[in-house]
């Protein structure tokens, strides 16, 4: 249209891919940003601009998927973006993105255990997800008895270095869990159980420890077992200190503390908040270790209960293991009343309350301040 001084209005940019149906003031399309070439259609936003969520490429959705599964803190945080859109929901079952979830997106309760619960974790591990394979591959031994099939996926978290995987393999071996009390394997329980520890994992450490101090399955080796208990006290605290804000680091709960924590059932003044004294020897106070997911379930499965005659669950509240079969955990020496499927676990619960409660029949507590009991075949 030529104009009073001649000129002609510019002609609209050619590179704006949107709704001709719809019209669109001159305002809107200059600020409108122009939508690659390939893409065939466009959606409309309320201010009339192009959705560039359609332009993305699938690999950058597929990666920033990825991402938001490796550092998701609930399942929720996951689940929820496959019901955002319909593109969502088919690449967020990709198998990179699957492969990537972490351990806290398999956090799911014992009473909202499904048949599509069981088919996600299925996907996961089947994607190659380590962490699905060792959540899966526990409920399954413990919890559904399905022994092979649990056995074998914690055997394939395993091989690929998954530290929890090695040490729970380790427990079954040094307890012929699944089997009968000659399926025992201590030399191989020792074997996996090194290795964990080399990984770094904590409980797999204190195992070590208590296996070389008291020549369990290994030569005996008391400095050496020593050594290992200390490293695992070292890297407890290390995790500890890694993992609170610092404006609780900087509180009471961490503090040289040389008196024991509990003195004849009473709480030591000036000690503010719940403390596990993990490190009681050193004079530091240490909160309690969140337990894994996979423990988690299990202890919410069976709450308090196994089915069976006369079968137990460990008595380290973090645990949940239930045994496989009749008196496979062994007994605490002192009370006989406790029973743990690892020295690793009776250590824990040493400090947690046992230290309080353990005593000889007929007798008062006298074993406050000693060392926790031997643990002695039921």
């Amino acid at each position: 249209m030529r104009t009073r001084r001649g000129g002609y209005y510019s002609k609209a940019n050619n590179n704006i891919i949107c709704d001709k149906r719809r019209k669109i003031s001159d305002f809107q399309r200059d600020y409108m940003i122009p939508c690659p070439k390939r893409v065939k259609s466009c959606r409309m936003t309320v201010s009339g601009q192009c959705d560039l969520f359609d332009s993305l490429p699938d690999d950058i959705v597929l990666f920033i998927l990825a991402k938001l599964g490796s550092s998701a803190r609930c399942a929720t945080d996951f689940v929820n973006v496959f019901s955002t859109c319909k593109r969502l929901n088919e690449l967020g079952a990709n198998s990179l993105v699957l492969s990537k979830a972490s351990s806290k997106t398999f956090a799911v309760k014992a009473k909202n255990w499904s048949e599509s619960t069981h088919r996600f974790l299925k996907r996961c591990s089947d994607a190659g997800n380590v962490e699905a394979c060792y959540t899966l591959g526990m409920i399954r031994f413990y919890c559904l008895q399905n022994r092979g099939s649990g056995a074998s996926l914690m055997a394939k978290a395993a091989i690929n270095s998954h530290a929890p995987s090695l040490y729970s393999l380790a427990v079954i071996q040094f307890n012929g869990s699944g089997g009968t009390k000659t399926d025992k394997d201590l030399r191989a329980g020792v074997a996996l159980c090194a290795r964990a520890a080399f990984l770094g994992h904590i409980d797999a450490l204190r195992e070590l420890g208590h296996c070389l101090q008291d020549g369990y399955g290994v030569r005996q080796n008391i400095a050496e077992g020593r050594r290992f208990l200390v490293q695992a006290n070292a890297r407890e605290l290390a995790a500890v200190l890694s993992t609170t804000p610092a404006s609780l680091v900087s509180g009471n709960w961490l503090t040289w503390n040389p008196l024991p924590h509990l003195r004849n059932g009473q709480p030591v003044p000036n000690l503010v908040g719940p403390g596990c004294p993990l490190l009681s020897d050193f004079g530091c106070n240490v909160p309690p270790p969140e337990p894994n997911p996979a423990n988690q379930f299990l202890s919410d499965w069976f709450a308090g209960e196994v089915p069976g005659a006369s079968l137990r669950l460990c008595s380290h509240a973090g645990c949940g293991r239930p045994e496989t079969r009749l008196h496979e955990f062994r007994r605490c020496s002192v009370c006989g009343t406790v029973n743990y499927c690892s020295r690793a676990c009776q250590a824990l619960d040493w400090k947690l309350g046992h230290k309080m409660e353990c005593t000889q029949p007929g007798e008062d507590n006298g074993n406050v301040d000693g060392d926790d009991g031997m643990l002695v075949e039921s």
